[in-house]
């Protein structure tokens, strides 16, 4: 296939993606409103106000970038997991594969469509936060970089999920068991720098621990981590993950008999 048609097959893959997120957006778009509303007045303003300052600034301020986050990871990841098993499960995947769509193609357009989802998300809660506090972007560029590179990072994640789900109970097995935790211990919540020294090391181990505090940087000029450590990590990870998403495509595992 030529670029045109490589061209022409990306942007049929990312639309059917962008349509389905619009389409349901009340399962999409809606759920995470609603939750980081609860968790804006519940840890941010009731509880919040009684912890006072973290990392030298309001507790709610602190946590808005962690909830973003947060928000973004589990959206991303979500979208490419349940989009692309779906595919599996109703066997159109296999239409898409005998095309002569390339398998870079594929994988390209489903991972635009996660960090659709992912972007899309992350401004819903960005909107939802501004009306619980004030803060302004302090470097944008790496705002905005670690929303990509984050959303990337995870849609890989969940297209390796959706390549060895076997059933639905499979999709959902990931982000309850390893994805909820990581996150929740990621920092969102609190400051690593209040850990004893021993947890402190073990949260290195933790990618999430690097996007949250590479967001929290670019959004109010504070990090837990180095921003150049942060950045390493999470696109070693990307790469990895990206390889290995590319490997396991090209070889049909999970998608050919």
């Amino acid at each position: 296939m030529n670029a045109s048609g490589n061209w022409e097959a990306l942007k049929t893959i990312v639309f059917r993606e962008v349509h389905r997120i619009l389409r349901i957006w009340g399962q999409t778009l809606v759920p995470p409103a609603i939750t980081m509303t609860l968790y804006f007045a519940i840890f941010g303003k009731l509880i919040g106000s009684r912890i006072g300052e973290m990392g030298g600034m309001r507790y709610i301020d602190f946590i808005v970038p962690g909830l973003i986050m947060m928000a973004v990871i589990q959206n991303s990841y979500g979208n490419i997991v349940s989009s692309f098993f779906g595919a599996k499960f109703q066997r159109f995947i296999e239409e898409l594969l005998v095309s002569p769509t390339p398998n870079w193609v594929i994988l390209l357009g489903y991972t635009l469509g996660a960090v659709a989802r992912g972007l899309m998300v992350g401004a819903i809660v960005l909107v939802v936060a501004m009306c619980f506090t004030r803060i302004q972007v302090q470097h944008p560029l790496v705002t905005l970089a670690t929303l990509l590179l984050t959303s990337v990072m995870f849609a890989f994640a969940g297209f390796i999920n959706a390549i060895y789900a076997k059933k639905f109970d499979d999709i959902a097995i990931v982000p309850t068991f390893i994805l909820t935790p990581l996150t929740y211990l990621g920092g969102v919540f609190y400051s690593v720098a209040l850990l004893p020294p021993l947890w402190q090391r073990a949260s290195e181990l933790n990618p999430i621990l690097y996007t949250v505090n590479a967001f929290r940087y670019g959004l109010l000029g504070v990090s837990d981590v180095p921003l150049a450590t942060a950045f390493a990590v999470m696109l070693g990870f990307t790469l990895v993950l990206g390889v290995i998403s590319m490997h396991l495509l090209v070889r049909g595992k999970g998608l050919r008999a």
